[in-house]
């Protein structure tokens, strides 16, 4: 079933418009105007709108940096936002990077969703979640705050420290770090004879392990997925795979799943996507999941 998935609303955060190769979006109390190569179209609201409710923009130098320009010096470099569900909460540290990121993926919502709805499903008293290109934890924390025994594995340190302090600032605590490549990493618990009842799979398009190990997403992933697939325990389980790739499409996604893991049950695939305040959906990646409960 290929579906259209954007996250219900969410009081921190809002999307309010989208065109021109820019997004102007709200996290807390903060507006910023970042690049968006997805948005080819025009803004839906006038430039002047877009100057009048921003209060910093990204000014890209080069093909993969830039500065933040402010139009108010005391806003805040660094600010807190909440995410609560049903199931529980967390709080992330937002803060403004050369790379234009600020420290989550808003979309990535939905999966947030998913992931404590089916963690309280779960007959086992402490499921295990693994939380792979974890990035700041978004998913890490909401599986711990619904009650999961949880791993987190990035490549980058200062991201992987920027996840703890997310956990500490949302009174979480015992979430297991690890800074390694996530294919070694999973090769290792192959070994181990390792079992997770959920796993989460955020692959970046390209990247670099701790000791220059290098990933590409269309060269490595069908790997990755084979081996992944092996530490699901059998009884009750979910994963997660969520892609950011010009090149991937849903049906992709669909066919690494079914090649992988041929028996998954309530298989889900389709597209993410944040509807802006002002009319326009701006697309974010493609998804496929599944579970067992």
């Amino acid at each position: 079933m290929i579906q259209l998935l954007t996250p219900a609303h969410w009081k921190d955060y809002e999307l309010i418009d989208c065109g021109n190769f820019e997004k102007l979006e709200r996290f807390g109390s903060v507006t910023l105007i970042r690049p968006e190569p997805q948005a080819v179209w025009n803004k839906a609201l006038p430039e002047a709108e877009w100057q009048q409710r921003h209060d910093i923009r990204f000014r890209g130098r080069s093909a993969t940096a830039g500065d933040w320009v402010k139009k108010n010096p005391k806003t805040p470099d660094r600010w807190h936002i909440t995410y609560q569900n049903n199931q529980g909460g967390f709080k992330l540290r937002m803060a403004l990077t050369s790379f234009k990121h600020v420290g989550v993926f808003p979309e990535q919502a939905v999966n947030w969703d998913y992931i404590s709805d089916t963690v309280k499903q779960f007959k086992t008293s402490s499921p295990k979640v693994l939380n792979l290109f974890a990035y700041t934890g978004g998913a890490s924390l909401i599986a711990k705050a619904a009650g999961a025994d949880t791993t987190h594995v990035d490549s980058i340190k200062q991201v992987v420290s920027w996840a703890n302090e997310n956990q500490e600032i949302s009174g979480l605590k015992d979430i297991r770090w690890v800074v390694e490549d996530a294919l070694k990493f999973v090769k290792r618990e192959i070994k181990r004879g390792k079992k997770y009842n959920g796993i989460i799979l955020d692959p970046p398009a390209y990247g670099h392990g701790p000791n220059g190990e290098k990933w590409k997403l269309e060269d490595h992933i069908t790997e990755m997925m084979q081996d992944v697939v092996q530490l699901l325990d059998e009884k009750e389980h979910f994963l997660i795979l969520n892609t950011y790739s010009l090149g991937f499409s849903s049906v992709i996604v669909e066919n690494l799943i079914k090649g992988a893991f041929p028996k998954a049950e309530n298989l889900e695939t389709g597209e993410l996507y944040l509807q802006a305040t002002a009319g326009p959906k701006l697309p974010l990646g493609v998804f496929g999941k599944f579970r067992k409960v």
